[in-house]
């Protein structure tokens, strides 16, 4: 395809290994801040083609993933209500609850519809008068806009019947809170090019410069990725730190400001738990006042949900770049796609589920016979 052949290169990406093995000299910790990125790396192998003085780990960069168990039992109960169409993106239809996810209550008869966009869910709204139409508004910085676009036209439209249940995050409050934890051990990042597209990349730069901290703007594509671990590998190397981007045919410093503006005008920032990892103060954004009307935690009086998590799942210490899936008894075991127990075992961007559909049950490379039984 033009415009993205070049960055699945396997000449140019080959290059970009040798120039990394070159300039390493001592061992570094990285991590990836997007679980799509996770994807692409153990897809494509990048991890453990590196010289072995480099770990890549995984960061809680899978909105889905992070998105609290209380915000899940919040959803179903919502999706219980006789008067409610729930709808969602189709990552969290199964992400377990407690003992339910929405696919399940959908199969009960609640009216769940999963939607690709929140203007989706608005148009429901309008063709429904006579229901209260959700959604279930989970994301980063990437998705903010939509969000707020629909809050904004259900607004302008007077549409009393719209409403979103707001999970959003945000990036750099989670950078900071796993920077600043004890059990930190990453020495660098790879930044989410969506989100900065968005977001741009100045908020990075004071935590660059607090905490020596290199970072570098990536994209997806393997090329894009190796330019950033090269990137973060120099800046270690020569005890520098910057933002690098590594992503200019997307990303630039201000990013989005028509974007932010929309956000800043329907949200406003608040603490946030983040599920397996806890409460990241700032990390999270929160309808505006004149908005209380779309918030449907205030309509429906959600308020004081607690869940404790399963116990035998260790996912908040992958999203943490502490653990690899691999590491956990139960994965590919009790913890399946089919029968997940946490949400990066189930989520499109989770970490556990490109564990398992690489077949990566180790930190060995995939045997040929794996490879063949996948095929």
């Amino acid at each position: 395809m033009k415009f993205l052949d070049e960055y699945r290169d396997p000449e140019i990406a080959r290059r970009i290994f040798g120039e990394i093995a070159k300039v390493t000299t001592r061992d570094w910790v990285i991590m990836e801040i997007c679980g799509g990125q996770t994807h692409s790396i153990v897809r494509n192998g990048i991890d453990q083609l590196l010289p072995d003085k480099i770990e890549l780990v995984h960061g809680p960069g899978c909105p889905v993933c992070v998105t609290p168990l209380e915000m899940i039992e919040k959803s179903i109960a919502l999706a219980r209500r006789e008067e409610v169409i729930l709808t969602s993106f189709g990552d969290m239809l199964r992400v377990p609850g407690k003992h339910h996810d929405l696919l399940s209550v959908k199969s009960e008869g609640g009216d769940v519809r999963m939607v690709y966009s929140p203007l989706e869910a608005l148009d429901l709204a309008r063709k429904n008068p006579a229901k209260r139409v959700v959604f279930f508004a989970v994301g980063f910085e990437t998705t903010t806009p939509h969000t707020a676009m629909a809050v904004w036209q259900a607004h302008r439209e007077g549409l009393g019947n719209f409403h979103l249940l707001v999970s959003h995050v945000l990036v750099p409050p989670a950078i900071e809170s796993l920077v600043s934890s004890p059990h930190n051990r990453v020495n660098g990042y790879l930044l989410a090019g969506h989100v900065c597209a968005v977001t741009g990349w100045r908020q990075y730069e004071p935590i660059c410069e607090r905490h020596n901290l290199p970072m570098a703007v990536t994209g997806f594509e393997p090329v894009d990725l190796l330019d950033g671990i090269l990137s973060v590998v120099r800046q270690l190397e020569s005890g520098k730190a910057t933002v690098d981007n590594c992503y200019p045919r997307i990303v630039t410093r201000d990013g989005n400001p028509a974007a932010q503006r929309l956000v800043d005008k329907i949200y406003g920032v608040c603490d946030r738990k983040w599920r397996g990892i806890g409460n990241i103060p700032s990390s999270g954004l929160i309808l505006r006042d004149e908005f209380k009307q779309f918030d449907a935690e205030c309509i429906f009086d959600l308020a004081g949900t607690e869940v404790d998590e399963p116990p035998e799942c260790i996912s908040g210490l992958v999203l943490q770049g502490l653990k690899k899936p691999f590491e956990c008894p139960e994965f590919g075991r009790k913890c399946t796609p089919a029968t997940p127990l946490g949400a990066t075992m189930v989520s499109s961007e989770g970490a556990c589920a490109a564990y398992y559909a690489y077949h990566r049950f180790s930190n060995q490379l995939p045997t040929s016979s794996a490879t063949e039984d996948k095929q």
